[in-house]
Parts: C-alpha cells; sequence; structure tokens
C-alpha cells in the first residue's frame, strides 16, 4: 500500500474505514478520575416520572384515609412537630406500610429483571420459576415450626429461596438457563413447593394456620418499623452491587461467547448476580408474604417504556415499587372498610398480564 493510499484509509469516514458505531445518549463525565456515564434522554424521562409518581403516591397515602392530614400535618408529624394523633397515624400507622411497600417493590422489580436478563426469557422471573415459594417455605418452617423472630424469618426465607435456585440450577445442569425449559422446570419445581407450603398449613395449630394462609396470600396490613428496617437493610446491601454489575449483566444478555469476548466472566457474574436475586425475592417474601407478578410485570413495561435493550434495574426498580404502593393504595381506600391483603390486587392484574405475555411469547415462538 502507498503512503497516498495510507493516509486515504486513515481519514475517518473513507471507505476503507468502518464507519462509526452511534451510541444514542449523552455521556457525563463525573470528576478527574475518567469516570463516565451514558445518560439515554429517554431512560432518564421515564425514571424522573417514576420517581414524580412515586412521591405522589406516598403523599396519597400518608394525607388520605379514615384519619385524613394535610401536606403540613404529615411534614410536622415527620419531623417531631405535631400532634400526638396526627403522629400516631403518621408515623405508627401509615409510614411503615407505605415505605414497606415501596421497599419491596423494589426488591421484587430489580430481581426479576436480574432473572429476566440472565435467561433472556420474559417469564424467568422468581414467582413463575419457584424462589418465591422456595422462600415461603422455609419462612413457614421459622413461622409453624420453630417459632422464630423476624429476623430469622427472613434468614429462613433466604435459605429456603437459595435451595430452590440450587435444585432448579442442578435439574438444568448442561443446558443453560435460557429458554422455555427453564420456565417448564420451574413451574413444576413451584408446584411442588406450593403443596409443601399447604401440608406446613394443614400441621399448624388453628391460630397458625390462619396467619400462615393470611401471610401467604401477600399483605402489607400492621407492618411495623421492624419490617420496613429489615427490607430497607436488605436493599441497602444488595442493591449497590446488583447496579454495579448491571453493565456486565447485559453483557451476559447478549450471550456467554459475546460476553467472554469483552472480558466478562460469565460464570461468576451471573453467579453472583443469581445470588442476589434470590436473595431480594427472599427477604421480600420474608417481610410481606409472596406477592405476585411484580418481579415478573415491572421489568417488562419498563422496557416498553425505555425502549433499553439491556436490564434498566434503577427504573425497574421504581416502577415495583409505584405498582405495589399504588396497588396497597386501592385496597385500603377503594375496598375500604374491607381489609384485603395486597396480593389480591398484584394477583388480579398480574393473572391478566400473564395470559397476555404467555399469547405474545407464543406467537414469537411461531414465527
Amino acid at each position: 500500500m502507498s503512503a497516498a493510499q495510507k493516509a486515504k484509509a486513515s481519514v475517518p469516514g473513507s471507505v476503507n474505514t468502518p464507519a462509526p458505531r452511534v451510541i444514542s445518549g449523552r455521556v457525563v463525565r463525573i470528576g478527574a478520575g475518567g469516570v463516565s456515564l451514558r445518560v439515554r434522554g429517554r431512560a432518564f424521562a421515564v425514571t424522573a416520572l417514576l420517581t414524580g409518581a412515586l412521591i405522589v403516591v406516598v403523599g396519597t397515602t400518608l394525607t388520605t384515609g379514615d384519619f385524613p392530614l394535610s401536606v403540613g400535618e404529615v411534614f410536622k408529624a415527620l419531623t417531631g412537630n405535631g400532634s400526638a394523633s396526627a403522629d400516631f397515624v403518621v408515623n405508627t400507622l401509615r409510614m411503615p406500610r407505605i415505605l414497606t411497600a415501596v421497599f419491596v417493590g423494589a426488591a421484587l422489580a430489580v430481581s426479576g429483571a436480574i432473572l429476566q436478563s440472565l435467561t433472556r426469557n420474559s417469564l424467568g422471573s422468581p414467582d413463575i420459576i419457584g424462589f418465591t415459594n422456595g422462600s415461603a417455605v422455609g419462612a413457614l418452617v421459622v413461622i409453624i415450626v420453630l417459632h422464630g423472630s423476624m429476623t430469622q424469618i427472613a434468614f429462613g426465607a433466604l435459605v429456603g429461596g437459595l435451595t430452590t435456585a440450587l435444585v432448579v440450577n442442578l435439574l438444568l445442569v448442561g443446558r443453560g438457563l435460557q429458554g422455555f425449559r427453564l420456565v417448564v422446570i420451574g413451574i413444576g419445581v413451584s408446584a411442588l413447593l406450593l403443596a409443601v407450603n399447604s401440608y406446613l398449613v394443614t400441621r399448624a395449630t388453628f391460630q397458625e394456620a390462619l396467619e400462615a394462609q393470611a401471610w401467604l396470600i401477600g399483605s402489607l396490613g400492621n407492618r411495623l418499623w421492624t419490617h420496613a428496617n429489615a427490607i430497607g437493610l436488605a436493599l441497602a446491601v444488595l442493591l449497590p452491587p446488583a447496579f454495579l454489575l448491571s453493565r456486565r449483566l447485559a453483557m451476559v444478555e447478549m450471550g456467554d461467547t459475546t460476553a467472554v469476548a469483552l472480558g466478562v466472566d460469565v460464570r461468576r457474574t451471573r453467579t453472583v448476580l443469581l445470588i442476589i436475586s434470590v436473595a431480594l425475592a427472599a427477604f421480600a417474601t420474608a417481610v410481606t408474604g409472596p406477592i405476585w407478578f411484580i418481579a415478573l410485570a415491572a421489568p417488562q413495561v419498563v422496557r416498553r417504556l425505555t425502549g433499553a435493550s439491556g436490564p434498566a434495574l434503577l427504573p425497574s426498580a421504581l416502577m415495583g415499587a409505584v405498582l405495589l404502593a399504588l396497588s396497597d393504595l386501592v385496597v385500603q381506600r377503594v375496598f375500604a372498610p374491607a381489609l384485603l391483603p395486597v396480593g389480591t390486587a398484584t394477583g388480579a392484574i398480574g393473572g391478566l398480564y400473564l395470559i397476555w405475555l404467555l399469547i405474545t411469547e407464543s406467537r414469537k415462538s411461531r414465527a
């Protein structure tokens, strides 16, 4: 090659130079340490809207009900300057419940987003595959058999969820995590665990059986600061590593071969993220009982809103928080004075969504 040809080849946009890859979004550099972040306008707008929606739902929950309060009265109660009645309503009754709803919704949504990305399957959700029922088995053993504390219930749920994940992985050895095979095996394991849950309830005393059955539906009633603090601490520990590994997660979603070529330790990344996903679902289940379809629906709705091809963990967390907090607000205000558990609302809406998703996936597989 002559010098003229070399010069021509080095000119951007020449015929011998590949066209540059266009990446949408704006790159924001943080400090002088070379740290940069690519911000997509559509994802940022969706995140901002979800944040605003969450603030509205939380504000409505705190100010409405049998004892209505103004925004000023709520603010005074939160800062310790309100009346005794307002302080009791806000800080004892409403705030722990709404925080528990926000934290549990976020935990379930991030758990579902991680699992759906790892399996590359929109049906890859902890409540479909059986991780939620596994966590429920561990929690029920502690509740009915061991009569344990909140900490012990959370530990039992974690052990049950991780054991279920291990069993599902053993059944899939050599077949990978993707495909409908995982969903079918997960549904079978989930059905078996549901039978175990029913057996545990039948072996309990009458009062324990009533409490366990109410817990199995999924409820935010009578939630105290103990519950809010427990799930809040779990999020503080588990969400940072999940967000840090989100870029690797997106690479793993492109396929093992591509991820390895990009320098990702696929096995270690998948193992760590799977443990985080199961732990988030387990702690959420320990606090409220199994709440269905938040983990399934929230990540998929976010992907459609943001147009993201990969996992969007932060918007998913906000979407899960909004969906669960809004569902709880509806069952409290619309169906009052009936005390309906929030699991009835998420189950009814989620069942319709699951039917639609199954039909969509079936059409895709035929195409």
